[in-house]
């Protein structure tokens, strides 16, 4: 991963857990002028192979639950915890997690929709495939993206206390536990019953976090400031660090300055001296 981070590390979008808050503004303000609409913007895997490719991103916007008093506290609440792991873990990995999640969301999609066509065929000739996949599709929302967004909050912070119910003091562990059992105890419901849709919801949306989990074991065991120490180091340490394999002795540019440079070390001086094409034929020899 420090590899894609030296390239792509520049990319990382910073505050990304306002940006999806925003995402969920956009969707309440539809819902509120026009809820019909957001059926046009949901996850439906179906429809997005028929043309409506547009779902791929739109499904963000789709708020997982409807607009009040309790949401909006869970909003801030979502805000403040991905905040933090921005911070601890570094924007690019924050990046990585988040992404991967909506990722996962969206193939377990596709995967949802082949296995209805492969075990419940006839359940879809009932329905219709069109009113099927359109209902399915609004259970594919990030509202498991968050629920990964708190587990991985609760396994770096596991002794950071929390008010239950807003008067409760508790261990984030504990509350990360009873909802990772939870969630446990839902998919296996969903399997029994045979509801795929929920099922693969969940399966798909938390993958990033097991991934995490089993990546990060080490880590772990670390403060979240020694976590936080050890994401500044490596990052100071690649700053400090030069990227250039190549450098000419006499114009002095590198790969850098020019990709189509090329450079070749001179069999006839003496010493490891490398030399841009412009310069390999015409450069004094180092005796």
């Amino acid at each position: 991963m420090s590899k894609f981070e030296k390239r792509f590390g520049k990319y990382a979008i910073q505050n990304l857990s306002l940006m999806l808050i925003m995402c969920y503004v956009a969707g309440y303000i539809i819902q509120f002028f026009n809820g019909s609409f957001l059926s046009y913007l949901t996850l439906n895997p179906y429809a997005i192979l028929h043309g409506q490719v547009w779902r791929l991103f739109t499904w963000v916007v789709v708020p997982p639950d409807s607009l009040g008093i309790f949401t909006i506290i869970s909003l801030m609440f979502y805000y403040s915890i991905g905040t933090t792991l921005e911070r601890t873990w570094g924007t690019y990995r924050y990046n990585v997690y988040i992404f991967s999640g909506l990722l996962f969301t969206v193939l377990g999609g596709f995967l949802w929709m082949g296995l209805e066509f492969w075990l419940n065929s006839n359940q879809i000739a009932l329905m219709g495939a069109g009113n099927l996949f359109a209902y399915g599709g609004y259970f594919f929302s990030t509202y498991y993206v968050n629920m990964s967004i708190f587990l991985a909050f609760a396994a770096t912070f596991p002794n950071m206390q929390v008010l239950l119910m807003f008067f409760i003091p508790l261990r984030v562990k504990w509350l990360g536990i009873l909802y990772g059992v939870l969630l446990g105890i839902e998919f296996l419901d969903c399997v029994k019953s045979g509801n795929l849709m929920v099922g693969m919801a969940i399966a798909s949306s938390l993958l990033n976090f097991v991934i995490f989990y089993l990546n990060s074991r080490k880590h772990l065991r670390m403060s979240p400031k020694q976590m936080k120490r050890h994401v500044q180091f490596k990052q100071e340490v690649r700053k400090s660090t030069p990227t250039t394999r190549h450098k000419c002795a006499i114009c002095g540019r590198t790969e850098k300055d020019d990709p189509n440079l090329e450079f070749r070390f001179c069999s006839k001086c003496h010493g490891n001296y490398e030399y841009c094409s412009e310069h390999l034929f015409t450069h004094t020899h180092v005796q």
